[in-house]
């Protein structure tokens, strides 16, 4: 299989199902947020050596494709077939974030993102995130989007939030308090 098609080579892409919409379209903006996301888990899951969250990280990232696959399809009847996200997957989100939240001192204050590498690149992971979550409910607007993949994202940038202070604790790693 070709890697280029040259189909795109005009500014347009393909929806799943065949349609074209030009590549800035809030569709292919939402997705490709998405893609971004996921190639920074992945970033995330090489740096961090404790196994559970590396295996959490693989679960999210497999999550984030079927997110992918959900946002690339107009149609409701299409996109249940895609629709691999379930309640069940948040609650794993937030179990997680509990756990780690039982090791972390109380949050107090706001803190600047930084400290150490890792946690850094939970803190970038954490944007990005919320960027795919307002491209997705720009999305959900004005077409149809299932509303766990608005949940599931929402609920990751907490996890990665967490994620950032648990590693930052873990790495003993000062948390920068801002002080306005």
């Amino acid at each position: 299989m070709k890697i280029y098609t040259k189909t795109g080579d005009k500014g347009n892409t393909s929806l799943i199902g065949g349609k074209r919409v030009p590549k800035y379209h809030n569709r292919i903006e939402a997705y490709g947020t998405i893609d971004e996301l996921n190639s920074y888990m992945g970033l995330i899951r090489d740096l961090i050596d404790e196994r559970k969250i590396k295996l959490i990280i693989s679960e999210i990232q497999s999550k984030l494709m079927h997110a992918s696959s959900v946002l690339a399809t107009e149609t409701e009847e299409a996109q249940k077939k895609y629709a691999k996200i379930i309640e069940k997957d948040i609650n794993t989100l937030e179990k997680e974030i509990d756990r780690m939240n039982d090791e972390l001192p109380p949050l107090t204050k706001f803190i600047l993102p930084g400290g150490h590498k890792t946690v850094s690149h939970c803190h970038i992971a954490r944007t990005i995130c919320r960027r795919a979550e307002r491209n997705i409910v720009y999305v959900a607007d004005n077409d149809y989007v299932d509303d766990l993949v608005v949940k599931y994202v929402n609920r990751l940038s907490d996890y990665l939030f967490t994620l950032a202070r648990y590693m930052s604790n873990k790495l003993k790693a000062d948390e920068i308090e801002w002080i306005p």
